[in-house]
């Protein structure tokens, strides 16, 4: 399989632009910068998200799980919210 570039050319929506623009501008940054910073805060997001789902059902596997309503009281409880 041929390497990929070191940097891959992508298209973003037009009206996108204008907000990265934006955004580059009041951060006294460039457009490259705010673009990368986006792609890297959305996979680090994504891999911590992935690696939760994961443990998730491997605990359920296990049958490490309780009850829903036990939950839904446990966060009532905390916020004293009434059920």
């Amino acid at each position: 399989m041929p390497q990929r570039a070191p940097s891959e050319p992508i298209t973003i929506r037009t009206s996108k632009v204008a907000e990265i623009d934006a955004l580059a501008s009041a951060m006294d940054r460039s457009r490259n910068y705010v673009v990368n910073q986006a792609i890297e805060q959305y996979l680090e997001v994504n891999a911590w998200q992935m690696e939760r789902i994961a443990a998730g059902v491997d605990a359920a596997r296990d049958g490490k799980v309780l009850p829903a309503e036990e939950v839904f009281a446990g966060i009532a409880a905390k916020h004293g919210w009434t059920r």
